[in-house]
């Protein structure tokens, strides 16, 4: 077991580089089954998501080659299994996009039910509609999900709430379905239009990405291309949460401004200074943190996974903050961590109300997902002391390079091998 060791109370100056979006290249990669060709694919992030979406291509027969670091080459012509095995699927909940990419290539596709973090239900059921209204059927078995149906066809789509992994799946299983596709009540976040892009560059005809209503008509094939993942917007928010916790300086590189228009408004509000530039922006704060009132709402509202990271930095500002969970029922349990540094946080069902308090105490901490994980390192970084953050493998889910970007900004961060728990050696 690992942890991360973090001596905190320094602001953080200099510059770090956004890598490619997490939530876009977990439905891309399964995305390339359709193009039954050689696909690259370019500023990919090195994590472990994107690990295990890989070995699930190859065990599907994909052959997979890196280029570098951040760029595969991934041929999915002679793909011959149309069953994830079950161990890998478990270990993230994307794993669910090899149904539609499957489905829509193949007539059928088979996953066990999804892992990742555990936010509360979140169930798969507008996926199955949508999958039912191209012809598709479904069953669980043994914990496996099995969809099946060919030929695919065109048909109207309203989801009964708005849901990214629905309308991603939606998105590849319609592709290649006989005729026109339309989804309404569709998610409306950057990773959506990723992957539409992608899509088109592969020959699909898919319109209205970003908007209410998704059209689709169905190809007969798609292509091989080469296409680059846009930078991620919740680690670029994260970095923007750093450097205003620590009352630092940095330069936010390699990111689209406009993505991060709903973070950067609260930042703003709350006394932090953002600058924006063409494809970076820079943050800084040097005088008091104000309070604010956020609720997480679908794109273009607040994005629910910057909640806990915003959640931590209301925690030291001048005033009393009200946050409001409007997407996941579980997503406040890291707050019994920050409470043990020290933060005046209170949660009744979905939202916390903060009492800012002079400043967090160093502690022994738990990650208990990728974003709260991610929460905590920052919280880590303004406490004056070493605090030690553990269950790093949910962090790094997420965030490529986490200690090294961090390093780079000036902060005394340390990836370290925790022993394992027993009883002490007889001397």
């Amino acid at each position: 077991m690992e942890k991360f060791v973090i001596n905190g109370g320094k602001p953080l100056q200099g510059e770090v580089t956004i890598s490619g979006a997490k939530n876009a290249v977990v439905a891309i990669l399964p995305a390339t089954i359709l193009a039954a060709d050689k696909c690259v694919i370019e500023n990919v992030p090195a994590i472990s998501d994107v690990a295990v979406s890989l070995e699930i291509l190859t065990a599907l027969g994909a052959k997979v080659r890196m280029l570098n670091k951040n760029t595969y080459e991934i041929d999915t012509t002679h793909i011959s299994s149309t069953e994830v095995p079950d161990d890998l699927s478990r270990q993230m909940r994307a794993s669910y996009y090899f149904l539609g990419a499957l489905l829509g290539r193949f007539g059928s596709g088979q996953v066990a039910m999804p892992g990742g973090c555990n936010l509360g239900p979140r169930p798969i059921d507008q996926h199955l509609k949508a999958f039912s209204a191209l012809g598709a059927g479904d069953s669980v078995e043994y914990g496996m999900i099995k969809v099946s149906g060919s030929p695919l066809k065109g048909a109207h789509v309203f989801f009964d709430n708005v849901s990214v992994g629905a309308t991603m799946n939606a998105m590849l299983s319609a592709v290649l379905a006989e005729g026109q596709t339309v989804l309404e009540n569709v998610a409306k976040e950057p990773h959506i239009v990723d992957l539409a892009n992608f899509l088109n560059m592969m020959g699909a005809d898919v319109r209205g990405a970003g908007t209410d209503v998704i059209r689709i008509r169905g190809k007969k094939s798609m292509h091989g291309c080469t296409y680059s993942i846009i930078p991620d917007q919740i680690e670029a928010g994260s970095y923007m949460v750093a450097a205003a916790i620590t009352g630092g300086n940095v330069l936010i590189k390699n990111v689209i401004p406009k993505h991060l228009e709903p973070i950067t408004a609260k930042m703003e509000l709350a006394g932090v200074t953002v600058e924006e530039y063409d494809d970076s922006i820079r943050v800084c704060r040097t005088g008091d943190l104000m309070p604010l009132k956020i609720k997480t709402m679908p794109h273009p509202g607040f994005p629910t996974d910057m909640q806990p990271l915003m959640t931590v930095l209301l925690t030291t500002a001048k005033g009393t903050s009200i946050v409001t969970e409007g997407i996941w029922e579980n997503r406040f349990r890291y707050v019994d961590e920050l409470v043990r540094m020290g933060a005046n946080i209170q949660v009744d069902g979905q939202v916390a109300v903060i009492e800012g308090v002079p400043e967090l105490q160093p502690a022994p901490l738990r990650a208990s997902d990728l974003r709260a994980g991610a929460a905590l390192v920052m919280a880590a970084l303004s406490a004056k002391g070493t605090s030690e953050v553990s269950e790093i493998a949910h962090i790094e889910r997420g965030y490529e390079d986490l200690v090294e970007k961090l390093q780079g900004l000036g902060a005394d961060i340390r990836r370290v091998e925790k022993p394992a728990t027993g009883l002490p050696q007889a001397l």
